[in-house]
C-alpha cells in the first residue's frame, strides 16, 4: 500500500467531475476526429513559427475524455510523487504502519481524486510529462466544445488555436530533450525540501491559522506562501520561472501563427483573456488558496519575456533559452528580458 491510494483517486475523480456538453453520439465521434485533424495539422505552423521541430515520428495526440483526463494525471502524479514520500520519509526516519498507510492512502486518494475533478473541466489540453512512463499529448474533447461554446467563438478555429499552443509544449520538449528530465528533477526535489519536519508542522498550522486572509491579496501565491521559508521560495520562484517560460511561449506562438491559419484568432484571444479573468466567488477561492492564480499570472508574465527576447535578439536568439540548465531564465529576468539577453548573449 502505498502513501497515496492512487486508484481511489481515480475513482473518487470519476465520481465528483462534472459532466461534459451533451452531443450526440455522431457529434462526438465528428468532434474528435475534428480535433485529431486540427492536432496534425499545427505540427508544420508551430514548427515553422518555433523555429524547433516535434520529430516526425511523434505519436499522433490523445483525445480524451475528462475521466481519462484524470486516470492519467493520477497516473503522472503516482511516478512524480511516489519517489518523493519515499525521500520524504526516509528523511523523517519514520515509516507508517500498514493500518496507518491504508487509512492515509484513501485520505490523501479521495483528496487528489478532488483535485483532479476540480481541475478535469478547465483543461483544454496537455503535454503529459509521464515521469518514469511515455509522454503524450492530449486534448480533451469535452472542455474543448464547452468553452468554445461558452465563448462564442468558432470551433473549428478555437480548437485549431488550442493545439497550436498544445503542439508548442510538445515541441519545447521534444526538440530539447534534457527538459523534460531537468523540469521533473527540479519539481521532486522541491516536494521533498517542502514536506516540514515533524518539528515544524505546529509552526507551520499556526501561521497558516493566522495569516490564512493574506492568501486572498493580490500577487499572493496562495498557501505556499504561509508554509515556505525564504530559501524554499527561491527554489519556487526559479521553477516557476521555467513554468512562465513554457506558457508564455506557448501563448506567442499559438498567437503568431494565428493570422495566416485561424481567422478569428484576435476575437478569440480576447474572449480567452476574458475568461481567464472572470470566475465566481467560490472558483476564485479555490483558486486563490492552490495558488492557481499565480499560474494566469504565467501566462502574462511568460509572455511579456519571450516578446521581449524575441524583439531584441529574433527568434533563433530567443531559442538559446533551450541551451541547456543554465540559459533558462532566472525568476527576476521573467520581468527583465533584456537581462536575460546581457547574461546569455552578451
Amino acid at each position: 500500500m502505498g502513501y497515496v491510494d492512487w486508484e481511489f483517486a481515480k475513482t473518487t475523480g470519476r465520481n465528483l467531475v462534472p459532466a461534459g456538453p451533451s452531443v450526440s453520439p455522431d457529434e462526438a465521434r465528428a468532434e474528435v476526429a475534428a480535433i485529431r485533424e486540427a492536432a496534425r495539422a499545427a505540427r508544420g505552423p508551430v514548427a515553422e513559427t518555433a523555429r524547433m521541430q516535434t520529430p516526425p515520428d511523434a505519436p499522433d495526440a490523445l483525445v480524451v475524455d475528462r475521466a481519462t483526463w484524470i486516470a492519467v494525471n493520477a497516473d503522472s502524479m503516482r511516478a512524480m510523487l511516489d519517489p518523493t514520500f519515499d525521500a520524504i520519509i526516509e528523511k523523517r526516519g519514520q515509516v507508517p504502519g500498514p493500518a496507518a498507510q491504508a487509512i492515509g492512502g484513501k485520505v490523501t486518494g479521495a483528496e487528489a481524486g478532488a483535485l483532479l475533478a476540480f481541475m478535469a473541466p478547465k483543461v483544454l489540453g496537455q503535454y503529459d510529462l509521464a515521469p518514469d512512463g511515455t509522454p503524450a499529448l492530449l486534448l480533451v474533447a469535452p472542455n474543448l466544445v464547452a468553452v468554445a461554446d461558452e465563448l462564442g467563438v468558432d470551433r473549428e478555429d478555437f480548437r485549431r488555436w488550442v493545439c497550436m499552443h498544445e503542439e508548442t509544449h510538445r515541441v519545447q520538449f521534444t526538440a530539447n530533450p534534457w527538459l523534460r528530465d531537468h523540469v521533473i528533477e527540479q519539481a521532486r526535489g522541491l516536494a521533498v525540501d517542502l514536506a516540514p519536519d515533524t518539528e515544524r508542522l505546529q509552526e507551520v498550522a499556526s501561521r497558516v491559522a493566522a495569516k490564512l486572509p493574506e492568501i486572498f491579496k493580490e500577487g499572493s501565491a496562495g498557501l505556499a506562501d504561509l508554509v515556505t521559508t525564504p530559501e524554499q521560495r527561491e527554489r519556487m520562484a526559479a521553477l516557476t520561472a521555467v513554468m512562465s517560460l513554457l506558457e508564455g511561449h506557448a501563448d506567442v506562438v499559438m498567437d503568431d501563427v494565428g493570422p495566416a491559419h485561424i481567422p478569428t484568432v484576435d476575437h478569440i484571444r480576447a474572449r480567452f483573456t476574458e475568461k481567464r479573468k472572470g470566475a465566481g466567488a467560490a472558483d476564485r477561492v479555490l483558486r486563490r488558496l492552490l495558488g492557481l492564480e499565480a499560474k494566469m499570472r504565467q501566462y502574462r508574465d511568460g509572455a511579456v519575456f519571450v516578446r521581449g527576447v524575441q524583439d531584441a535578439v529574433g527568434v533563433e536568439g530567443f531559442n538559446a533559452v533551450w541551451t541547456s540548465p543554465e540559459t533558462l531564465p532566472l525568476a527576476r529576468e521573467i520581468e527583465d528580458p533584456r537581462s536575460w539577453v546581457r547574461r546569455v548573449h552578451g
